[in-house]
């Protein structure tokens, strides 16, 4: 885990480096002023003049100077580190997850890896924070302050390390408990972020149903069961500070008494004012680097359970891979699908879809029918290789989808979902994601195309109109409208269109579908619908039922001889004049 994460660090390798060396030379300008200060106490026992006294506080002076200016450095050096760190492994987390397959994505849930990027990144980093800085300055800290007791106090300066078998015990035990603790309240965290998200994307539905208050109670309720968690690993956490003072102070204890007798005792000899004053110094100097280590430590712990949440994420593999030696063209848009079955996991208890025999040419315009859960989008998911087949295969242009470079084959492939995305921007933005060198010109031609002009033509700044986020400004019949402008731009040679004029009356349905047989008469089409007259005019139609093929031909056939077609179409036509026909 941690030669995964600082593999992030990169460019941020020097000031991580230097960090930790300009932390040592500022501890050692602090661990060496009660040194001085033992000196000059003495001196002015022994009844040193103004001179003294000067040259000493100017030595002082210089030196808390210069533990102030290493302090500073180190402190920008950290804060240069640490904050690069969490840059960088947001940064590889986005490129890892935009490798993945939908079955990747599935395996994490899209909540999760949120959380991942944002509130576990975050603790990584302040660990990291403390890491660099903290956790090298105390432990230095409390060497060279025990070297320096030791030198100023003699044997007595051995008390100091009677306390750490006991803090070590204290330490170890706090981190058993408390590291399954903090396991499952992150993935309570995800939990929490998964109903945030939905209750905000279903915002129009909770208001319509009135659900405000079980929405409310149902986060709380989310909210309360993660604070017992945190609550329940934070009170093994507090013992850190109690423990650790319990030992420093009875230490402290120790010194101040035998210190105390020993200057009585050998009046001064064997040990002096200035000493036992830089001994308690050097004591205090201990017991803080121990407290700063306790929280460095709680702080650590924490974050352990988010490094490995990011580590999994940067391990994972997509499910999806390009071949050794990909083929980049695509000949033409024939699909073919050879005796093809598939489940989305390997654990699943039955197949998406069964037997599945299928030769599509290449222009042709194919519709599918079929009642929800019948696998209609899962079928066309797998020609641009969104997913592979468990058995059988998939081909595109003679060849099978495997064998194709990814980004080609999809490049090759466009598809306009029931509930696409728009993005934030300007509308000739949203539609250069078809194609990004398109013009003006063009843009104009597939939103024609598409009977999308018909809308933006009346915004006051038409196509220069700002969408919102996910495209919250504009009706769902005018998204889906931008959404076939987009894939149009791209000018492909399979087109699937999944459920995308659903929104749409009839009127402009049949409108873009004639554009589309004008403008892209090579190009193959495949029209997911559920109203029949969205396919009527298919060269073919598939009927779907239960993840097979119940049946294919043409509108007409189809009514004559399939029970599925015929009912559909019936209880979307009342009359039923193309029956009595």
């Amino acid at each position: 885990m941690v030669k995964e994460i600082a593999g992030s660090l990169r460019e941020y390798k020097r000031p991580s480096i230097a960090t930790p060396i300009l932390v040592t030379f500022e501890v050692l300008m602090e661990v060496l002023i009660p040194f001085v200060i033992a000196i000059l106490v003495n001196r002015i026992q022994e009844g040193a003049g103004l001179d003294v006294i000067l040259k000493y506080g100017a030595v002082l002076i210089a030196m808390a100077a210069a533990s102030l200016v290493f302090g500073v450095c180190s402190g920008a050096a950290c804060a240069s580190a640490s904050s690069g760190l969490a840059k960088n492994l947001r940064k590889d987390m986005f490129y890892k997850i935009q490798t993945y397959s939908f079955q990747n994505i599935d395996k994490f849930n899209v909540p999760s890896l949120i959380t991942r990027m944002t509130t576990d990144v975050t603790n990584v980093q302040n660990a990291y924070m403390l890491l660099i800085r903290i956790v090298v300055r105390s432990p230095l800290m409390l060497i060279f302050s025990f070297i320096m007791a030791f030198v100023m106090g003699g044997s007595l300066a051995w008390v100091f390390v009677a306390v750490v078998p006991l803090l070590a015990v204290g330490l170890i035990i706090i981190v058993v408990k408390t590291i399954p603790l903090f396991r499952r309240a992150f993935k309570k965290y995800d939990k929490l972020n998964n109903s945030v998200q939905e209750n905000v994307k279903a915002a129009r539905e909770v208001k319509s149903y009135v659900r405000e208050d079980y929405e409310q109670q149902k986060f709380g309720a989310a909210s309360h069961d993660l604070r017992m968690d945190f609550k329940k690993a934070e009170r093994i956490l507090a013992f850190n500070s109690p423990i650790m003072q319990f030992c420093l102070y009875v230490v402290m204890i120790v010194v101040l008494s035998f210190g105390s007798y020993l200057i009585i005792d050998s009046t001064g000899l064997d040990l002096g004012v200035g000493e036992l004053s830089s001994m308690l110094t050097y004591g205090f100097m201990m017991l803080n680097s121990l407290m700063m280590l306790s929280m460095a430590f709680t702080m650590i712990t924490m974050a352990g359970e988010s490094g490995r949440r990011i580590v999994e994420v940067l391990a994972e593999e997509s499910s999806l891979k390009n071949p050794e030696a990909p083929v980049y063209e695509i000949k033409d848009g024939s699909i073919d699908f050879e005796d093809v079955s598939f489940k989305y996991s390997a654990t699943a208890e039955r197949n998406a879809l069964s037997d599945i025999n299928l030769h599509i040419k290449s222009g042709e315009t194919i519709g599918i029918i079929g009642g929800t859960g019948s696998s209609k989008s899962t079928l066309v998911q797998l020609i641009s290789r969104l997913y592979d087949v468990t058995e059988g295969c998939v081909k595109v242009g003679g060849v099978d989808v495997r064998e194709y470079d990814m980004e080609a084959l999809r490049n090759a492939v466009a598809m306009v979902l029931q509930k696409n995305v728009l993005f934030s921007g300007t509308i000739a933005e949203n539609l250069r994601w078809g194609n990004k060198d398109a013009t003006d010109d063009e843009i104009k031609e597939a939103a024609h195309l598409a009977c999308a002009d018909e809308f933006i033509e009346r915004f006051p700044d038409k196509y220069d109109t700002y969408i919102e986020q996910g495209g919250a400004n504009v009706s769902g019949g005018q998204k889906q409208r931008l959404c076939i402008a987009r894939a149009l731009l791209k000018k492909p040679k399979i087109l699937i269109l999944d459920d995308s004029t659903s929104a749409v009356d009839t009127h402009t349905d049949a409108k873009i579908r004639k554009a589309m047989r004008e403008y892209i008469p090579a190009t193959t089409k495949i029209i997911i619908a559920q109203r029949t007259a969205s396919v009527e005019d298919a060269d073919r139609i598939i009927v779907m039922d239960g993840g097979t093929i119940n049946d294919i031909g043409t509108h007409a056939e189809l009514l004559k001889r399939n029970a599925i077609y015929r009912e559909v179409y019936t209880s979307q036509n009342k009359e039923g004049h193309d029956l009595e026909d």
